[in-house]
């Protein structure tokens, strides 16, 4: 059975839920223009967002050397430090494109930093939140590279390039991905008995009860029944949808932001 850590939720207060903004990509001034729309959609949910949870590849790259990280997203991580310094909660889910996330985060702004799914009890409602990459069935070839590029020793041999090389290849890599190149394709609705995070969520649910699955990394808004009292939501990305979702203790609704 999954740790509950509990959420208390005041009355008028809400809980925003946002994944797979891909800042660095496709561009620069794409990526800057994406930025601001996020910061200003950030300023607009501060006056009754409780908790903030980001749910992973909130950057098409990241990754902490002992005394630098990539360079850029001042405005986003500048917004971000007064929200956390005003009192809110910010929770972060790392992607399959940030999982090289180590303590920055937790340090400067006392956001904490999830590497696995959690299980969150908000207002008598039971979710299930991840960013999704690895979960359910198939996809072998990238749940081994993921255990290649989780493992610290792999961390470590990368830490010895230099900024300058190691992120450059980074860089010339997440080029290559599917939201860097709009296959939108890929993101298509394949059926109830094809999307491999619905299945998770199926076969999750018959051990333990959820009210919520929530679920980055598709990039795609879904909202679908996984029991008569149990929905799989996927929040979709920013890159060209700027899907959201928003709980406020009774209801919790897939949101576009304009």
């Amino acid at each position: 059975m999954s740790v509950i850590e509990q959420i208390s939720l005041p009355e008028g207060q809400k809980v925003y839920f946002a994944s797979d903004f891909h800042l660095g990509t496709p561009s620069l001034p794409q990526s800057r223009d994406r930025e601001r729309v996020i910061v200003n959609w950030l300023d607009t949910i501060e006056t009754d967002a409780e908790v903030i949870f980001l749910v992973g590849d909130v950057f098409d790259f990241w990754f902490e050397y002992k005394r630098s990280i990539p360079k850029g997203f001042i405005r986003f991580q500048g917004k971000l430090a007064e929200l956390t310094d005003a009192g809110k909660q910010i929770i972060l889910f790392t992607g399959n494109h940030d999982m090289w996330m180590h303590d920055y985060f937790t340090q400067e702004m006392g956001i904490p930093v999830y590497r696995r799914p959690r299980v969150y009890e908000i207002a008598g409602k039971r979710l299930y939140i991840g960013h999704g990459d690895g979960l359910g069935p198939g996809d072998f070839v990238y749940k081994r590279l993921k255990q290649v590029f989780e493992n610290g020793l792999a961390r470590r041999l990368f830490r010895w390039l230099h900024p300058d090389v190691g992120i450059g290849l980074a860089h010339s890599w997440s080029r290559r991905s599917r939201i860097s190149n709009q296959k939108k394709e890929e993101d298509r609705f394949m059926g109830e008995d094809r999307e491999w995070l619905f299945l998770y969520c199926r076969e999750v649910e018959q051990r333990q009860h959820h009210d919520y699955y929530i679920f980055g990394h598709r990039h795609l808004p879904l909202d679908m029944t996984v029991s008569e009292n149990s929905r799989y939501i996927n929040l979709g990305e920013w890159v060209s949808a700027r899907t959201y979702a928003v709980f406020d203790g009774n209801n919790l609704q897939l949101k576009t932001w304009e």
